[in-house]
């Protein structure tokens, strides 16, 4: 017998208020015709003020909840990935855990940043697996609005707030072959000599605050086209699947122009990508999962979609 993970359900929440090109022409020196060009992007969800990312967080799990048909209790422990939480600690995850009465088990972030939803699968799929968690609910949830500089036309024009969530399920009778449905494989990976080219340039121990994101913009697109070619390749190259077996990608929304040079370099056309950073910008741990909502809300598949990256 093998036990898979799957995804039995999502859930998003996008804040009501949106922010186009043209508003972002008002803010800084910029324009639509070039942030198109550049990234895709034509406009983003802006959180209310007071606004959370608890307040998303808890928003897209209890939809992801209620469309799985379970309750709070039927659920073992709840993961968010997040790089803006409200606070250092107590973490998001407690916060959703008692919003949604979900009883004991694990509660706690992941912060990976962009790759932060895949990092925190990859721990859910640790936890069934081997039968420690049997149902959870993973978010990934972001308010990269609050650690932008809005005098920055270079950052501050890409990146919105939204939260996706899943509700990740044991699948007990699982045959163990590339034809199960659920998670087959994660491939997870870092280079840490890259840290200087997207950060954010404060911390709890640095400077005592949360500072604002910096980037180098050509580096960053350089390495995002590099990486994530060469990591497709690697899980398709894992489970011995070609390209063309594969239905729908569904890539980490940063950047158009880094997701059509993806897949290009891989062979597969953009009908079978998913792309919504056109509408809600990169929202980092945030973009996987709700791009994965919208796939499903569209019906694109998900649950019955064997071959999905």
């Amino acid at each position: 017998m093998t036990i898979r993970t799957i995804i039995r359900s999502c859930g998003s929440y996008l804040p009501a208020k949106v922010l186009t090109n043209k508003d972002m022409e008002k803010i800084v020196e910029t324009s639509d015709e070039w942030i198109v060009q550049r990234t895709g992007i034509r406009e983003r969800h802006i959180a209310a003020e007071g606004e959370t990312t608890a307040d998303m967080a808890i928003a897209a799990a209890r939809r992801a909840l209620e469309a799985s048909g379970l309750r709070g209790e039927d659920i073992d422990g709840v993961i968010v990935a997040t790089s803006t939480p409200d606070t250092t600690f107590p973490s998001v995850a407690v916060k959703v855990q008692a919003a949604l009465g979900v009883k004991g088990g694990p509660s706690f972030d992941v912060q990976a940043v962009c790759a932060g939803f895949v990092y925190a699968l990859t721990v859910c799929d640790s936890l069934i697996r081997p039968g420690a968690a049997k149902r959870l609910i993973l978010v990934g949830a972001e308010k990269m609005t609050s650690i932008l500089n809005w005098e920055d036309r270079t950052t501050c024009v890409l990146f919105g707030d939204g939260a996706g969530a899943v509700v990740l399920e044991a699948d007990m009778n699982a045959a163990g072959t590339t034809g199960d449905t659920g998670i087959l494989s994660t491939h997870l990976h870092a280079d840490g000599t890259l840290k200087d080219i997207l950060y954010v340039d404060g911390g709890v121990s640095s400077t005592g605050t949360s500072g604002h994101i910096v980037m180098e913009g050509k580096e960053v697109f350089r390495n995002a086209v590099s990486a994530m070619a060469d990591v497709v390749d690697e899980v398709l190259a894992h489970n011995k699947v070609s390209p063309d077996q594969i239905d729908w990608i569904i890539p980490h929304q940063a950047n158009v122009r880094i997701i059509e040079s993806t897949g290009k370099k891989l062979g597969i056309p953009m009908e079978r990508v998913v792309v919504t950073v056109d509408r809600h910008g990169n929202t980092s741990a945030a973009s996987i999962p709700l791009a994965l909502a919208e796939a499903v809300g569209d019906s694109i598949g998900l649950i019955f979609l064997r071959n999905l990256i």
